[in-house]
């Protein structure tokens, strides 16, 4: 401890340096609080994001079939590509909108539930004044669409819905329904407003305007197939099928047995001893009753017995059904 204390001189040195200012000091700082949010690891919304990653075939496969499709209506070169993907609550997506907004709700059998389509008020005026022949140039001041422009709006959702609908395919095939058009989101209830949403966010844009279609699917529709959604089983799916046309090609030269009976009868043990030449066995079936053709031991095909070149043969004539019975 003795090594460890001052001695005078060097005491001397350094209140001298201090007091000319060689030697800076400052005051301890108080400790920086910090704002600590908890964060749940397993919360629902941070697991469900890895859960369709067959979607993104869907989603890619959507955007080539709308970008020739809006092109294609609108006699114009369309930019149609996605710029986010995530998942919030119904109620926080709704808020996000001003009135009036283009919304469809539309349905997707066999899922049950109802999606919407929400069309920025900007983009949709837009996409109405290049259907009747304009350019699409935006609107000063957003108004409430007229009868007319809400036609166009539902034909606007239920050309998306048809090629969105072609997309799913890929991965599980549905059938869209349009239901109704709605301008003002409070006036949307598809689900309670703190039900989960896939939101997919679809950016259309041209040379003289450009905006956002929303597409909002609640994660409770897709949750019973989210196994068919998932990359593993599209990978299992494509394996199946690939071992599937080789086994179909192997199975092509596979040599099997066919036996036509021409009949049957039913003999006592006296009666077959006593056989000799030339006797006759009567059958239950005769020239012009069908017989059963039989392929490894299993009934398959009625057919008619007949002579072709010579040779005995069987016309087939009716397939026989699993269960034995006649189609």
């Amino acid at each position: 401890m003795a090594d460890q204390i001052l001695s005078q001189e060097e005491i001397d040195a350094l209140l001298t340096a201090m007091d000319s200012g060689d030697v800076e000091f400052s005051e301890e700082k108080e400790d920086v609080k910090v704002e600590i949010k908890s964060y749940d690891l397993t919360a629902q919304s941070s697991i469900l994001r890895d859960q369709f990653d067959a979607l993104e075939e869907v989603y890619d496969k959507m955007i080539g079939l709308l970008t020739n499709a809006f092109t294609t209506t609108l006699h114009r070169a369309i930019d149609v590509k996605i710029v986010s993907k995530e998942m919030v609550k119904f109620g926080e997506f709704l808020q996000a909108f001003s009135n009036p907004t283009g919304l469809c709700i539309f349905s997707m059998e066999p899922l049950i539930g109802l999606s919407l389509l929400a069309v920025e008020p900007s983009l949709l005026f837009s996409l109405i004044d290049c259907m009747f022949g304009g350019e699409g140039k935006p609107i000063e001041k957003i108004r409430e669409p007229t009868f007319i422009e809400q036609r166009m709006l539902k034909k606007i959702g239920i050309d998306f819905l048809k090629e969105m609908e072609r997309a799913w395919e890929i991965v599980y095939p549905i059938n869209i329904s349009f239901k109704k058009i709605e301008t003002k989101p409070e006036f949307v209830n598809i689900v309670n407003p703190s039900d989960l949403m896939i939101i997919v966010v679809v950016a259309i844009s041209s040379d003289e305007f450009s905006g956002n279609i929303h597409l909002c699917i609640p994660y409770m529709m897709l949750e019973p197939i989210k196994e068919k959604l998932s990359s593993s089983y599209l990978r299992e799916k494509d394996l199946s099928n690939s071992f599937r046309e080789e086994l179909r090609y192997l199975l092509m030269d596979t040599k099997l047995k066919l036996v036509a009976e021409l009949g049957e009868t039913e003999q006592t043990i006296k009666t077959i001893l006593d056989l000799e030449l030339n006797d006759i066995i009567r059958l239950n079936s005769g020239p012009q009753d069908r017989l059963v053709l039989k392929v490894e031991e299993i009934p398959k095909y009625f057919g008619l017995p007949g002579v072709i070149k010579g040779n005995r043969a069987l016309q087939i004539v009716e397939l026989i059904e699993k269960t034995g019975a006649e189609q």
